[in-house]
């Protein structure tokens, strides 16, 4: 059994989604003048790798804490979609041998440009790639890039179709080309936000074991 960590570190001058609120972490008490290490934090709800609760794009849809638990753990399936290039869709195509209760992990290789100008030229889902997987009964996909639509984004299409159906989305997922490697072998993706009632999102710590 192996784990393996899909996250990106929470840091001071991170990425961010265009808009977002800038990231900062450093001291707020020390162990030399307090007594104690506590780190001050600054940062948004969609900050590094995070979650995406139906309620981001809609105040009529669930928030982070109405959504059940099962939402961010399970098997998960690896997609490769690795080789495009920038902004380019990816299309239902890529999803055909997909079907629930699985989480759809899409993996571009953009977390390599991770830190970079070119990270925001990442690709996206097309709408109909996002209806496919809701129809299949996917409930939960991630994406090692900003976000599942494009960035910047007049409108969010994939997210529109994803949130309405209640599903959750991962985002800024780094790692995934671990898993293709593993293809053939069982994983199970944890994905847990932080517990932050009446939330669009928040950070997780995503992990997956193979087993």
């Amino acid at each position: 059994m192996e784990f393996v960590d899909l996250s990106v570190p929470i840091e001071t001058g991170m990425p961010v989604y265009p808009g977002d609120p800038e990231v900062s972490a450093g001291p707020a008490l020390t162990v030399a003048r307090d007594g104690v290490n506590v780190l001050g934090l600054h940062l948004g709800s969609h900050s590094g790798t995070h979650v995406d609760a139906p309620f981001h794009i809609d105040d009529s849809l669930p928030t982070l804490d109405e959504l059940p638990l099962e939402r961010f753990s399970g098997p998960a399936v690896v997609v490769d979609a690795r080789g495009l290039a920038p902004r380019s869709p990816i299309g239902p195509g890529r999803f055909q041998e997909v079907d629930a209760p699985a989480i759809v992990l899409v993996a571009t290789g953009w977390s390599a440009h991770w830190g970079t100008d070119a990270y925001q030229a990442h690709p996206f889902l097309t709408e109909e790639a996002a209806a496919l997987l809701v129809e299949r009964g996917i409930r939960t996909v991630g994406i090692d890039a900003l976000s599942v639509d494009p960035t910047p984004a007049d409108d969010f299409p994939a997210h529109r179709v994803l949130c309405g159906a209640h599903a959750v989305i991962a985002e800024n997922l780094t790692g995934l080309d671990r898993l293709l490697a593993a293809r053939g072998r069982p994983i199970e993706v944890f994905m847990l936000p932080i517990r932050l009632a009446g939330a669009d999102g928040a950070p997780v710590r995503a992990v997956a074991r193979v087993g």
